[in-house]
């Protein structure tokens, strides 16, 4: 048969699925201009004084503040004035009308006496958890403190309701009442776009690297930004080498020179030689300008909480960290979904080897533990702040202690998804070595349709990286990142095997107990690419019969529609469409489909109906058009429609 390219016909390729290689569905929406408008802070205030009762956990003192209005929050704050002496009996939360409950203070303060404090996630009083002295009563909140967990976590929700503050006594002798509370309730704009900033190092060599700057406006933004710049003045010991990536960068200031749609990254990589020998370096970066107004953060003021700063540090004349891939390399910050073992997620009980998780857009994803010969220690694997990898306090992560009564042992954490994703991304923390003890090892291994997928690794100061392997060779404490390890995976997967154990060459005979964490996991979400081509080949002609036969009035045309789905999730209601225009009559009942060109043998009807159109995949024409269906097309395969015409 001669196989060429084909003569008539457009094809046309739908499907209700997210993503194709051939078709591109653009919208615009314009707005008109509009000026950036200021964020309103409510105060609701409770002063109703009451004692508050000794020893009395779970029983609470609960303290009300009614919103009669409705708008979105974007920062919630409270005040907080009571009496009591030695503090670290109290444990307060705050509940949202909606039901999601934060910590403020459990079990911290030690001794000291009363709290009079305005809880506040970007606070410079510093962390609840790390306030021991007394507090005086007067004047009102007299400092400001982070509270145990982020108070973020009423970002978004509805205002309007009954907000609760819960206060109970869990240790007897020591009294006190309750005072005063006020609450602050941020509400959204209406039209705001969230910018966040974030800035990342890795070296390239042994003295040269590329720090990377992101910029991200968060998907539920209602405005696009234009206008940004960043100021990001290298730092002393540091020389810029060259560029690449979005906009431009002179004089310390990134211009991006481009509008950033809500859930669009924007990024550019600052290529440098280090100079320095020794001593940290550290590495600032603000956004300093925006046309719109951000519910969060403002820019160019210098506030080190909010999320448009940024900050990095490295030790000249050592180990570097290693460069860490941006994951919207594969996807775009839109596209992806984090899973977290911040509450309230659990794994329980402790010590328990498998759990399966929920993950909006993903599905079920299930965690499978392989224990060493010797088991693990301390109930676990469990969710803990044992391993915060240097981030903020309260960190969890999951969390493994190992009883390694040989050099040997290893346990493996595998994790399998409900299909594959174009990549994803997450920490391992405190993969380090300790003389005389251990020496760490993880190796990250994943799997795509059954083949081996290998990641990239990249590595901190207290390890180094030797294949899909981590080797610890120096020293990480537990709330430390030097011993951290960034594993990210660019390509499809559908499960990943983290096995942890020693490096023989250095470990020790006797090697003792050893921890590591598997931190939050960001995936890029499932999508699918659908391609569409057509090919043609001359059956017969009236002269040649099937030998060598040519493209002459009365010759019988074969004509092949293939559909194939390269990307990582299936695609459903799949449609393609063929309108056939030109010197050439449809051949009646010579429709064929199968799974592609060649195993085309099943018989398909030129109607719509019967169950030809469900076998499993359908074709009929009406009129001069021929559709061809597929209910559901999986990563990696293709359908086919083959059909002939005679050429007039």
């Amino acid at each position: 048969m001669n196989w060429g390219k084909s003569f008539g016909g457009q094809i046309r390729l739908t499907s209700h699925s997210f993503l194709w290689g051939l078709l591109c569905l653009c919208l615009a929406t314009l707005l008109p201009g509009e000026s950036a408008r200021a964020q309103t802070v409510s105060t609701y205030s409770n002063s109703s004084v009451v004692a508050i009762p000794d020893n009395a956990c779970p029983a609470t003192v609960n303290r009300t503040f009614s919103v009669g209005t409705s708008y979105a929050v974007s920062d919630v704050d409270i005040g907080i004035l009571l009496d009591h002496t030695y503090r670290r009996d109290l444990r307060i939360t705050l509940t949202s009308p909606t039901g999601t409950v934060v910590t403020l203070m459990d079990y911290v303060g030690g001794s000291a006496d009363n709290l009079n404090v305005k809880f506040d996630d970007e606070a410079s009083g510093g962390a609840i958890s790390s306030h021991t002295s007394n507090d005086p009563l007067t004047p009102v909140y007299n400092g400001t403190k982070i509270p145990q967990a982020s108070l973020s976590a009423f970002d978004g929700e509805n205002a309007q309701g009954t907000w609760t503050l819960k206060i109970c006594d869990q240790q007897g002798v020591d009294i006190g009442s309750f005072r005063r509370s006020d609450l602050y309730l941020t509400s959204t704009p209406a039209n705001y776009a969230d910018l966040s900033l974030t800035k990342a190092f890795g070296a390239t060599s042994t003295n040269s690297g590329t720090y990377t700057l992101s910029v991200t406006n968060d998907a539920a933004s209602p405005l696009s930004a234009t206008g940004v710049t960043v100021s990001d003045v290298l730092p002393s010991g540091v020389t810029l080498t060259g560029t690449s990536g979005t906009g431009s960068y002179s004089g310390g200031i990134w211009t991006l020179g481009t509008t950033i749609a809500p859930g669009q990254t924007v990024s550019i990589n600052l290529n440098v030689t280090i100079t320095a020998t020794s001593g940290t370096i550290t590495n600032i970066a603000q956004i300093r300008s925006s046309s719109a107004v951000d519910i969060d953060s403002t820019p160019n003021n210098g506030v080190t909480s909010e999320d448009d700063y940024a900050s990095i540090s490295f030790t000249a004349g050592g180990r570097l960290p290693g460069y860490v891939p941006p994951l919207t390399s594969v996807c775009p910050i839109a596209n992806q979904v984090t899973f977290s073992w911040a509450p309230p997620t659990t794994w329980s009980p402790g010590g328990s080897l498998s759990h399966t998780y929920s993950v909006t857009g993903l599905g079920n994803i299930a965690f499978a533990v392989t224990q060493p010969p010797n088991g693990f220690v301390n109930s676990t694997p469990a969710i803990t702040t044992d391993n915060s990898g240097g981030g903020a306090a309260g960190t969890q992560a999951l969390y493994f202690y190992m009883n390694n009564g040989n050099e040997t042992h290893v346990s493996s954490t595998k994790l399998t998804l409900p299909s594959a994703v174009p990549g994803l991304q997450f920490k391992i923390f405190d993969i380090d070595y300790a003389a005389n003890q251990f020496t760490d090892k993880v190796t990250i291994t994943g799997t795509y349709n059954g083949a081996t997928v290998l990641p990239t690794l990249s590595n901190n100061t207290a390890n180094y990286v030797s294949g899909n392997s981590v080797i610890g060779d120096g020293a990480s404490g537990a709330t430390d990142p030097f011993g951290n390890v960034v594993v990210t995976f660019t390509s499809p997967v559908d499960s990943v095997t983290v096995t942890y154990g020693n490096h023989l060459p250095t470990t020790p005979t006797a090697s003792g107990n050893q921890a590591m964490s598997i931190h939050d996991i960001t995936f890029c979400k499932p999508t699918t690419t659908l391609s569409v081509t057509k090919i043609s080949s001359i059956i017969s002609d009236p002269v040649n019969g099937s030998t060598n036969p040519k493209r002459i009035p009365d010759a019988i045309v074969q004509y092949c529609i293939l559909v194939s789905n390269s990307g990582a999730a299936s695609a459903s209601a799949v449609v393609a469409t063929d309108s056939l225009t030109g010197p050439f009559t449809y051949a009646t009942g010579s429709m064929r489909s199968g799974s592609n060109c060649g195993s085309a043998t099943t018989v398909e009807d030129d109607n719509a109906t019967g169950a030809d159109e469900s076998d499993p995949y359908g074709a009929y024409i009406a009129g001069s058009t021929i559709t061809a269906t597929a209910a559901t097309l999986a990563p990696a395969s293709s359908f086919a429609l083959i059909f002939r015409v005679t050429l007039d």
